[in-house]
């Protein structure tokens, strides 16, 4: 497919027929992607039923067989690097190599208090993330890894069988800020991150910027986009699903500053037709 690439987020909160219902329709339309949250609550509305992330996951690999699929983003917080490596080589197996490996460095308040789970300051956390991708790349790509960091310490540690992929599956980093888009220079196939034109396009300088003091090509990253109907800061974008014009709009504005990837929000019930003739055309194309 050459232009702009497309995918969908769909959270994990119908019942498991109705999911399996959504992702065929979705794989059939011939979206690239589909992607779910890896939280205990949903941030939308935390009274909402929610299964667990990586479990549905694997469920769901098993019920498609084309469509690329990953968890936007997984929390760094919520497991063991290691632990979240061996769930993603599992997961590339059951789907014969079509998963991708979303991590970012966890955020979600609500969720921290309720679990009673400890949310470290962003300097910290951002500390302890970089040491966890770097084990999580490492582990992946079937290396023995002994580590001695602040956060982790390994010893001789690896896993077996190796993934599907090789010589590891994608990885898609989540970040916002200069310093976490230091860490998606040196590691990540994929950047994620959400905000207006404007914002995209300063980090994507800074993206660009930091891969080359490293002497990476900036091209080798896909910039992605995940477009959440739920940002305040977006008000002043139509409704993409409101019309093929409203659609074309807003992924131009997005294109314009350096975006090559679109993660969409499911539309609501009403949009869905809409939506899916809109996606249906421009697939075919």
């Amino acid at each position: 497919m050459t232009g702009p690439r497309f995918g969908i987020f769909l959270a994990q909160g119908d019942p498991y027929p109705v999911l399996v219902r959504k992702w065929r329709h979705y794989e059939e339309l011939g979206i690239e992607t589909i992607w779910n949250p890896d939280h205990f609550l949903r941030p939308t509305d935390p009274t909402a039923p929610m299964f667990e992330g990586w479990t549905i996951l694997a469920a769901l690999a098993a019920e498609t067989s084309r469509i690329r699929m990953g968890a936007l983003v997984s929390s760094n917080l919520l497991r063991h690097p290691a632990l979240l490596a061996q769930e993603a080589i599992t997961v590339d197996h059951i789907s014969g190599g079509r998963l991708e490996v979303g991590v970012g460095c966890g955020w979600f308040e609500e969720e921290h208090r309720r679990f009673r789970i400890p949310l470290p300051e962003p300097g910290p956390r951002v500390d302890r993330f970089s040491e966890a991708v770097e084990i999580i790349d490492r582990l992946l790509r079937g290396e023995t890894v002994t580590y001695e960091g602040e956060h982790y310490r390994l010893s001789e540690a690896k896993l077996r069988p190796y993934p599907v992929q090789l010589p590891r599956p994608p990885l898609t980093l989540a970040a916002h800020r200069p310093r976490m888009l230091r860490i998606v220079a040196r590691y990540a196939d994929r950047w994620n991150s959400m905000g207006t034109p404007d914002e995209m396009a300063e980090r994507n300088r800074i993206l660009d910027t930091e891969c080359e003091r490293i002497g990476r090509d900036p091209a080798g990253i896909t910039r992605s986009l995940f477009l959440n109907a739920f940002d305040p800061s977006l008000r002043d974008l139509p409704d993409l699903w409101e019309s093929a014009g409203a659609f074309s709009e807003v992924v131009g504005r997005f294109t314009e500053a350096g975006v090559g990837e679109f993660i969409f929000n499911q539309p609501r019930p009403e949009q869905q037709d809409t939506a899916d003739a809109i996606l249906s055309e421009l697939l075919a194309r």
